[in-house]
């Protein structure tokens, strides 16, 4: 793989998938610990709402900082932050003092990072392979977080079943190290990623009227947008997929968390391989409607092994989603703008997630978690239907992006 020649990047590769293992482990055992406590499908939909609105709230503001900042070093304060949180979930639960708002609380701190922390890192990857390597850089990013999504989830199932789910917060804690081992053995071209200043206002607004004026970026990303509200929450269904409809407990949770995770390490793959961005919006358009008709099948099961079935294409069609929009956006996009837009991709991809979150869970609290899975992957196939239907018009656009680079002032 072609990034994996350059030494900041392999040292980011290796550090990123040690800590990745252990933040799927977490994010498996986290609503688990949840539905133990309380059963609720709605507070299962609670705490995906707290963890992942402050992104939608603050990742501009988190943008912002990634272009004026040292990346590597909002990287490790962020990357430090949630290691703390870890710790303290960890010896919340190991004393078995633990408690839902506890959880809460706990979560949305996490989000608060994470707000920071994704648009740093999105844009940080531009400074560790050349323009040429970005692509492939990208695809890499997610093949390494979908082989810990593989990984991490079998292990947490184990875990859980075993000792309880405080290990798994604590072993997730000690996988920060790696990574932060790793960014603080990089040298990175101080060039590339010196700060800018200028009004803070005005520097959070250029990456808003940049996305505006990009027909392109904006369409790409209101659909990834759509996807996170409607689609993404079945993964806080999951619980209580697992339990009450497979009767899988713990480790069937850990399973089909698995076998997600063996779905999008193959998307993340079949993009690692290609070498150019020709016929991605293609690929964008008809990944999204075969995730809508596979998490449309896997809402209908009820036996287990056929449910993990359907969730190999849910994972290969989100990832290939997902990140085929990330590259269109990050070879589109100018470095000075870097942070920003990919902070407004963070907002719609991460950010929609917690109103899909609560949504989800009430629905389920009313109706059943199927029938809210369901209803969310029928809309995600009608809007790969209307982006499917605006694709031409969008190439056209695309080739305008040259012009409006020029017209966007840089921040002085």
């Amino acid at each position: 793989m072609r990034a994996l020649r350059h030494r900041n990047y392999r040292l980011f590769f290796i550090g990123q998938l040690i800590s990745l293992i252990g933040t799927w482990m977490q994010m498996v055992a986290q609503p688990w610990l949840v539905y133990r406590l309380t059963g609720s499908s709605l507070l299962l939909g609670t705490v995906g709402f707290a963890s992942q609105i402050p992104v939608f709230l603050l990742a501009f503001i988190g943008g912002a900082v990634a272009d004026r900042f040292d990346r590597r070093r909002v990287v490790i304060a962020t990357q430090t932050a949630a290691m703390i949180l870890a710790f303290v979930l960890a010896f919340l639960t190991l004393t078995h003092t633990v408690k839902v708002w506890h959880i809460i609380v706990l979560s949305a701190l996490l989000g608060l990072v994470n707000a920071f922390d994704m648009p740093a890192r999105q844009a940080f990857i531009v400074l560790l392979v050349d323009r040429d390597d970005l692509m492939n850089a990208i695809a890499l990013n997610s093949s390494i977080f979908n082989g810990a999504r593989v990984l991490g989830p079998a292990v947490a199932g184990m875990l859980i079943a075993g000792i309880g789910e405080g290990w798994c917060f604590f072993v997730n804690g000690v996988s920060y190290i790696a990574v932060i081992i790793g960014l603080l053995l990089m040298k990175v071209d101080l060039e590339r990623a010196s700060a800018r200043t200028g009004s803070g206002l005005r520097h959070i607004l250029e990456g808003f009227r940049y996305v505006r004026r990009m027909r392109t970026i904006r369409t790409l990303l209101l659909l990834l947008a759509l996807i996170s509200l409607v689609g993404m929450p079945y993964s806080v269904l999951m619980p209580v997929v697992a339990d009450r409809i497979l009767h899988g407990g713990a480790r069937g949770l850990g399973i089909l968390m698995g076998v997600t995770g063996v779905g999008a390490l193959a998307g993340a793959m079949s993009l690692a391989v290609r070498t150019g961005t020709r016929g991605l919006g293609k690929v964008v358009g008809y990944a999204s409607a075969g995730f809508g008709v596979s998490l449309i099948l896997f809402s209908i099961s009820r036996f287990f092994w056929l449910s993990a079935l359907f969730l190999v294409p849910v994972g290969f069609c989100f990832m290939v989603q997902m990140a085929a929009s990330n590259t269109l956006v990050q070879t589109m996009v100018p470095d000075h703008l870097r942070g920003r837009v990919m902070a407004v991709h963070v907002m719609m991809f991460m950010g929609m997630a917690p109103f899909g979150s609560f949504i989800a869970g009430a629905i389920a609290e009313k109706l059943g978690a199927p029938m809210a899975i369901a209803s969310g992957a029928i809309i995600c196939l009608l809007g790969a239907g209307v982006f499917l239907s605006k694709l031409r018009g969008l190439q056209l656009v695309a080739s305008e992006s040259p012009r409006v680079h020029a017209e966007m002032p840089k921040a002085t």
